[in-house]
């Protein structure tokens, strides 16, 4: 059966990375090489903040290799994982753990070229935090932009800024759509991070932040569902009774009825987030990735939708990359 969305190689209903991927690098698959330059967060260090965002464990990930490693060698060894399934893959360094634009623009240049100079390597990804984003920075994310693929991923999780503060995010709206705004104007695609299930939202609340985030008509989209952690400060509302994890259904709702308001060229990056091994506290039906993405096809084809079947149209106003896939 033919899917009725678009921008599809296969049945899904959704814009999914792998078809993205595909037609900019057609002649091979391309994975994600997770990175830890080493960088802290004006959240944790106390410029802004410490302790971080209550659902964070310091802003690390379990998936890239040690910050220990220089950056040449993790990206080397993420390859070769890669290229265990993929014997010919390429590779887009990503750099995840904490805020990666958090230092001088040297500093930064640095470690981007050295991650690019790895054979393989055909573009990079940069998570960082709207209020590490100086003129300086910008520039230079500019600059790479215009000789590879690079995507900036800005954590926004919500517009709601009640959220926002029982979240410890410590920074604005305001401020994401400012750096938001530099970066597009610099053609630089912008990849936002959304987490449903946050403390005292309702799904008209978590629809809202998505219809507006489609407003926007970013490169991407990441939808996370919200994970209870150990080490974290949410954890210790959980142990007492005070946060409720949203039930696997009404996951699949809420993100299936988001995906109707996004714009269909949004790349949708991610639907849910990776099991968190043994510090994942709940919800625990979390770990099954693949039959949650599977509900979530179930569900779009069993409602006969799919991402943008709500979205107004717009003329045309996307930050692509400048650059021409090679």
């Amino acid at each position: 059966m033919v899917s009725p969305f678009p921008y599809s190689l296969d049945n899904k209903r959704y814009h999914t990375l792998y078809y993205h991927l595909k037609r900019l690098f057609p002649e091979r698959r391309v994975g994600k090489a997770a990175v830890d330059a080493g960088f802290t967060c004006p959240n944790l260090d106390g410029t802004r903040g410490t302790g971080g965002c209550s659902y964070c464990r310091s802003g690390g990930t379990e998936f890239a290799e040690s910050a220990a490693l220089p950056v040449r060698e993790q990206v080397e060894r993420e390859l070769l994982r890669i290229r265990c399934k993929w014997p010919d893959a390429g590779a887009i360094a990503y750099f995840q753990s904490h805020t990666n634009t958090y230092a001088p623009a040297d500093r930064l240049r640095s470690l981007y070229e050295e991650a690019l100079a790895v054979p393989g390597v055909c573009g990079l990804s940069v998570a960082t935090r709207a209020d590490c984003l100086p003129p300086d920075v910008l520039d230079l994310l500019g600059e790479l932009n215009r000789r590879t693929y690079l995507t900036v991923e800005l954590g926004l999780q919500t517009i709601h800024e009640e959220t926002a503060r029982r979240i410890h995010r410590c920074h604005g709206t305001d401020e994401f759509l400012t750096a938001y705004r530099a970066l597009t104007e610099r053609g630089v695609r912008v990849c936002v991070h959304l987490i449903d299930g946050l403390p005292g939202e309702t799904e008209a609340m978590m629809l809202e932040t998505a219809r507006a985030v489609g407003e926007l008509r970013p490169g991407g989209v990441k939808l996370h569902l919200l994970h209870v952690l150990e080490g974290t400060a949410l954890a210790r509302d959980w142990r007492r009774g005070a946060l409720w994890p949203l039930g696997r259904e009404e996951y699949v709702r809420i993100v299936c009825r988001q995906l109707e308001l996004l714009p269909p060229e949004t790349v949708i990056e991610r639907l849910t987030g990776d099991g968190a091994g043994d510090v994942l506290l709940a919800p625990r039906w979390s770990r099954g990735k693949r039959a949650v993405l599977g509900a979530i096809d179930c569900y779009l084809a069993e409602h006969d939708t799919f991402q943008g079947r709500l979205y107004l149209h717009a003329p045309a106003r996307t930050a692509n990359n400048a650059h021409t896939a090679r």
